[in-house]
């Protein structure tokens, strides 16, 4: 394809400078490969919600400040412009989207008049995201006026269903700009796996409409169907959920946009080892002052992690996964890390005052846990590790360790950010049922890490054509509806496999992962966002 170059880009995410999923990770990384060829023609929108502070990874400037002053006295938006605190630094525009809930029906019956959008039934977040995505159009309509942009070929992509009143806002008010709108996962999708209803098996039989009626997911449904229909150009981001799109939102994508990464947070050379030391230096030290004996040298520390989404991430396969581990022949101990944040109180006090004293050898009550959990009685893990009776008794080959926190470099505990404890890991396991692309993974692989997954994740099946055995790299465990425990069983094996490995065999498994994850760079995957981008202008000329 011949690609049509824009002048000017502007995308829009809920998780511009707001870390809250993977999507931070998309844009975040993919910014130094499009800032590179477009510098400040490219700008990221995301919403303003901070009202004390500044907002993370933002760093204000005076950048069109004859702008920002006429768009809040014109306009009635207030923004902030800055740069994003990431690679490249690109343009972002930060908009408060709280003044326009007060005019939400108003806009809801626009929205339902011009589009057929059905807000009736909305509840809980929706106000919000709708809310921004109308803002975010409004921001375009006032930026591209006030600079008599009207002639350039301009691209507006928006993100996940929480932007999409943006895309109905530029069609009806900005006929001429050309809009992309990429969903990472269908609402109604995510929905029907985390309600315990078989996605894929019965995929086909599905009716996207019928099924937001039942799950109460009309609103969220009805705006995510309308924007992938109604613009220039849809795209998602693996195979597996454009045949969900096709079924629920019944529009085949026009293109999908695999999610790449950079791999400049990876150190390097002899740094990269001195991070690995001091991060397995913090996993023993926390794990044995919470288990209240001395590892063996020798220990394996594996893990996995993502949101709290226990069937959807694999959580309850990894865990089960572990209970048969424990029943395996094993070569050395085994140290399983569950990172995933829960509803928590802080820190716990007790683990706390140990790590700051040194006395780890008195056992805690409670061994499994590192933070206070708000209601312990009711969380899906802590039942798990009680129902499969893994005990944390020092002959027990199998620990497992439960981490219910952001690792944001300041819990109380580790204070250690996610990727500098990440790096200190020999496997990581990523069973997920429900994950239409999967960061967590590859970004495993990028450090060296072997990891594993399913082929019901898209970078599952992406690498399916690379590796498919932990002995390549990435052990890739084929799952369905109805599988569950063939999964475990699998992953249970292929963990042994591993385990039981020697150390130069070890060594050639780690350098074939992160080979693996070099393919996967934005260098290589940049190109579909160029044919997304030429796709949706050629309908504006």
């Amino acid at each position: 394809m011949k690609h049509i170059t824009p002048d000017y880009i502007f995308e829009t995410s809920w998780e511009v400078c707001n870390k809250v999923g993977g999507i931070y990770t998309v844009l975040s990384t993919r910014a130094r490969t499009l800032q590179t060829a477009f510098r400040d023609r490219l700008c990221f929108i995301g919403p303003d919600v901070w009202t004390e502070t500044l907002p993370p990874d933002f760093i204000p400037s005076t950048d069109f400040a004859d702008w920002v002053a006429h768009a809040r006295k014109n306009d009635n938006l207030n923004v902030r412009v800055g740069r994003w605190d990431v690679s490249g630094r690109p343009l972002v525009i930060l908009v408060d989207f709280k003044p326009f809930l007060e005019e939400k029906n108003r806009i809801y019956g626009d929205f339902w008049m011009w589009f057929g959008v059905d807000s009736l039934m909305a509840y809980g977040d929706y106000d919000e995201a709708s809310m921004f995505g109308y803002a975010s159009g409004k921001v375009l309509e006032s930026f591209i006026n006030y600079h008599n942009l009207g002639k350039k070929k301009i691209v507006a992509h928006f993100n996940e269903w929480m932007t999409a009143f943006g895309v109905c806002y530029v069609k009806h008010y900005l006929p001429k700009v050309a809009t992309v709108f990429t969903t990472h996962a269908t609402s109604i999708g995510r929905s029907i796996a985390g309600n315990h209803k078989p996605l894929y098996d019965y995929l086909h039989e599905y009716n996207g409409d019928q099924m937001a009626a039942e799950l109460n997911m009309v609103a969220k449904h009805s705006i995510e169907k309308i924007a992938a229909n109604i613009s220039d150009c849809f795209t998602t981001v693996s195979d597996i959920t454009n045949k969900e799109c096709t079924q629920l939102l019944e529009k085949e994508a026009d293109v999908v946009t695999p999610n790449g990464f950079e791999d400049d947070f990876v150190p390097k050379g002899v740094r990269f080892s001195s991070v690995r030391k001091a991060a397995r230096t913090k996993l023993r030290e926390v794990a044995e002052a919470l288990l209240g004996y001395e590892l063996k040298d020798n220990a394996l520390f594996i893990s996995t992690s993502g949101r709290y989404e226990y069937k959807n991430k694999g959580i309850d396969a990894f865990i089960e996964s572990l209970k048969l581990l424990s029943q395996r022949h094993l070569s050395r101990e085994v140290v399983a890390f569950i990172l995933v944040p829960a509803w928590v109180h802080g820190p716990r006090q007790d683990l706390s005052q140990k790590l700051r004293t040194r006395s780890h050898q008195k056992k805690l009550d409670n061994p499994f846990c590192t933070h206070a959990l708000v209601e312990p009685w009711n969380d899906p893990v802590m039942s798990a590790i009680q129902w499969f009776h893994l005990t944390n008794r020092e002959h027990e080959k199998v620990k497992v360790i439960f981490v219910p926190t952001y690792l944001n470099g300041s819990d109380g505990i580790f204070n250690r950010s996610y990727y500098d404890l990440l790096v200190g890991f020999d496997l990581t396991v990523y069973p997920s049922y429900y994950e239409p692309w999967g960061y967590t993974p590859l970004e495993s692989a990028a450090f060296g890490i072997p990891t594993i997954t399913t082929d019901l994740s898209g970078f599952g099946q992406w690498v399916s054509s690379l590796s498919q055995s932990i002995s390549m790299g990435v052990g890739v465990v084929h799952r369905s509806d109805y599988n569950y425990h063939d999964v475990v069983n699998n992953i249970s094996e292929m963990i042994a496999e591993y385990a039981n490995l020697s150390a130069v065999d070890q060594k050639t498994i780690q350098f074939k992962a992160s080979a693996i994850a070099k393919k996967a760079l934005w260098q290589e995957f940049i190109s579909y966002y160029y044919d997304a981008y030429t796709i949706a202008l050629k309908k504006k000329k």
